[in-house]
């Protein structure tokens, strides 16, 4: 009988050994459980001073063939949009998740956060769905923050779950 803890997706098994032996990765393996951090938008600098770095490179080559120009122009552009949308999280998840059980009108079960992005500059905004603490659960609600001010977009939506 397989190991369920190393269920890739519904359906597929892999043994530990047979797993192990090829090499899965980790983040593969359902059984390893754990806190899952959100990636910060602000590691977009990173990404913007490469590409700055290489259009000051490119810039040598672009005074021999005007070819290359459209590329250093191309490259300061990225540079510009990544700098200007990496945003610094103002709340982490965990915040968001605190301040969603806190804006619903029930007592909050099961949660969950996501991180969307609006805009040009792609603003961060968590999404927090949460279930109230019944079994099952007989309402929901979707509270939406602005990942980088913690304010609250508008009124928690609730509703109450289909039966």
């Amino acid at each position: 009988m397989a190991d369920p803890s190393r269920k890739i997706s519904e359906g597929i098994e892999i043994d530990r050994d047979t797993a192990e032996s090829e090499g899965v990765p980790e983040e593969l393996d359902a059984g390893v459980v754990g806190p899952y951090r959100f990636p910060d938008p602000a590691r977009r600098r990173i990404a913007g001073w490469i590409y700055l770095a290489v259009g000051a490179a490119l810039t040598a080559l672009a005074v021999r063939s005007p070819g290359f120009w459209v590329m250093v122009v191309l490259l300061a552009v990225m540079a510009v949009w990544h700098m200007a949308s990496s945003w610094r999280y103002g709340i982490e998840q965990e915040e968001a998740l605190e301040r969603a059980a806190a804006a619903v009108p029930f007592a909050v079960g099961h949660a969950s956060a996501a991180v969307t992005f609006r805009g040009v500059r792609s603003r961060p905004l968590w999404h927090v769905v949460a279930y109230s603490a019944d079994e099952p659960p007989s309402r929901r609600a979707l509270v939406q923050f602005d990942a980088v001010t913690g304010d609250q977009l508008g009124e928690a939506f609730v509703e109450d779950v289909p039966a």
